[in-house]
C-alpha cells in the first residue's frame, strides 16, 4: 500500500468520514504497516542466500570431473518412481 493509501485512510478518520470503523481501520493499517517491514525483511534475507549450497555440491562435482562418482540404479530407479508416485497422489 503506499503512503497516499495510507494518507488517504487517516484523512477519512480525522474527517470523520469514517466514525464507525475509524478506530478498526486505522489498527488495520498499523498491522499492516508492520506485516510490511517483515515481508522485507524476509524477502531480503532471501536475496541474500546463495542458490546452490556449495558446501554439499562441490564434492559431487569432484567426483564427476574425476570420473569417480557412481549412482547405483537400483537406488535411483526406487526414487525416480517414489517421486513419481508422489505426484500423483
Amino acid at each position: 500500500m503506499s503512503s497516499e493509501a495510507y494518507s488517504e485512510i487517516f484523512k477519512s478518520i480525522s474527517i470523520g468520514r469514517s466514525k464507525k470503523f475509524g478506530n478498526s481501520v486505522a489498527a488495520e493499517v498499523a498491522s499492516l504497516g508492520t506485516r510490511m517491514k517483515d515481508y522485507q525483511t524476509a524477502k531480503e534475507a532471501v536475496a541474500a542466500c546463495a542458490d546452490v549450497r556449495e558446501y554439499l555440491t562441490a564434492p559431487i562435482k569432484a567426483k564427476i570431473q574425476e570420473g569417480t562418482y557412481q549412482v547405483d540404479a537400483d537406488t535411483f530407479a526406487d526414487k525416480l518412481m517414489s517421486k513419481y508416485l508422489e505426484t500423483r497422489k
